[in-house]
């Protein structure tokens, strides 16, 4: 007896929400993620590939488990549905049906149809999110591609942590942009902020000692208040006093201690053994140090180059004062997005000094109970699992780039479980550019390209000329 495939594949529906059919492979006109049409005599509609396994032979065919999800058309179950896929035009009008009655953010195109737009919900970006991707991903990319959309399309303010001085130049438009965009570019432009470590006069990155509380002063020092109790001690009385820590700057200050006997002394010494009184990163008598440029009401956008510091110390005393600040000026309830680069070195999960230990507490703070005060997170990085996992736990978008390691994408996949699986294991496959975005940014997990940037990038890549053919 011969087994006859049918003349087409039929889908199945028990619940009108999931479907599923077999087809054979070389009859397979759609990919995972993909979008089909499904026509059944009562109704068509429009639903998205989420899964294809090979399912082995029927009749001498190599057959293929089809399921996915419907997106829109009548509700209920259905078992007479025929699949093809979707045309560019079909998918095109779906996305543009469930757009937001807001502004829309046009970062790329979908990846398998360039012809339809990749557009972000602004809206969205009063969740956190987590963008993430191995090196050469074109993580920094995307990420500067949606601050640059953001800074056009809408009004949030943006604090901007920069580790590797990639959005310095954040305010430049590029040459080839269209010239379309142009006057808004520029107008945004005027807005953004850059302080840069190594800046002069008003463009310097600086911070004030005495702007911090006694328990970061503390952790600049690194003092125990146990095991470290005199000097401890000595630091609170300190700072009662106002011809000591009060008044001048970090240098001052630790000549007046080394002045003092002990143990205001001790304290003077362990500045000195520690160097920091040589940080470049303590005001000097300066105006607008970051605690004041990210207060309510500040620039509609800052980038502080963490890059342009010399020593991690001095980074971790940056984004310290910074997410120290946005929480104590929390009750202003001001929307600020609060862009974190490269964050399992902000907020890793096990920090490594007293000053990183701080700022991964303000960081879990603000990702924890920010939201209704209107800091919002946005955290980037290579490493998923090295992120503190009270971070990535409260993030309810996602954009997925390139990511080879398996259990970075299982780590992902329990988090963000509200996303496919096998969409998520296609980041193993991923060009550059090429990213699965899900939550609130989109109306269902999507496949997309990242398009070109409209401002200069602030890093690059090392050339690699050294390897053409001699």
């Amino acid at each position: 007896m011969t087994t006859r495939l049918p003349s087409a594949p039929l889908a199945t529906s028990v619940d009108g929400r999931a479907f599923e059919y077999v087809v054979p492979i070389d009859l397979l006109d759609v990919r995972t993620g993909g979008y089909v049409v499904l026509e059944p005599t009562s109704g068509g509609r429009f639903g998205q590939v989420t899964e294809i396994a090979s399912i082995g032979r029927t009749a001498g065919e190599a057959m293929a488990h089809v399921t996915g999800r419907v997106l829109a058309g009548p509700d209920g179950p259905f078992n007479d549905a025929v699949p093809r896929a979707a045309s560019t035009t079909e998918i095109a009008s779906w996305f543009e049906s469930v757009r937001p009655p807001r502004a829309s953010l046009a970062v790329g195109t979908l990846a398998g149809s360039e012809e339809v737009p990749l557009t972000l919900d602004a809206g969205a970006f009063d969740r956190h999110t987590f963008l993430c991707g191995q090196s050469g991903s074109g993580k920094t990319y995307a990420l500067g591609t949606i601050l640059e959309r953001l800074l056009v399309e809408t009004s949030l303010r943006i604090v901007i942590l920069d580790p590797n001085s990639d959005f310095v130049r954040l305010n430049e438009l590029r040459a080839d942009a269209p010239t379309s965009v142009a006057a808004r570019f520029d107008a945004a432009a005027t807005g953004v902020t850059i302080r840069r470590g190594a800046g002069a006069g008003a463009e310097r990155l600086h911070v004030r000692f005495r702007d911090f509380d006694a328990a970061e002063q503390a952790a600049v020092l690194r003092l125990d208040p146990i095991a470290d109790r005199d000097e401890y001690a000595a630091l609170a009385e300190a700072l009662e006093s106002p011809d000591l820590i009060a008044l001048g700057n970090i240098r001052d200050t630790v000549d007046r201690l080394w002045a003092h006997p002990d143990p205001l002394h001790s304290l003077g010494v362990r500045a000195r053994n520690l160097g920091v009184d040589s940080w470049n990163v303590w005001s000097d008598g300066d105006p607008d140090s970051l605690a004041e440029l990210v207060a309510p009401g500040g620039p509609r956008c800052v980038v502080v180059d963490l890059g342009s510091l010399t020593t991690r110390d001095e980074q971790a005393v940056a984004a310290e004062a910074v997410l120290a600040a946005l929480w104590r000026g929390r009750a202003a309830r001001e929307p600020i997005l609060i862009v974190i680069d490269e964050a399992h070195n902000v907020c890793p999960g096990t920090p490594d000094t007293p000053l990183t230990a701080l700022a991964t507490e303000h960081a879990v703070r603000i990702a924890g109970e920010g939201r209704k005060f209107g800091l919002v997170l946005l955290a980037a990085t290579q490493r998923p699992q090295k992120v503190h996992e009270n971070v990535v736990s409260q993030c309810d978008n996602l954009v997925l780039m390139r990511m080879n390691s398996r259990a970075d994408l299982g780590a992902l996949s329990d988090v963000f479980s509200f996303v496919p699986h096998p969409l998520l294991a296609l980041a193993m496959e991923f060009a550059q550019g090429e990213a699965v975005l899900a939550g609130k940014l989109v109306p269902s997990p999507t496949l997309g390209r990242f398009g070109p940037r409209w401002s200069v990038e602030g890093g690059a890549d090392v050339p690699t000329d050294w390897a053409a053919q001699r």
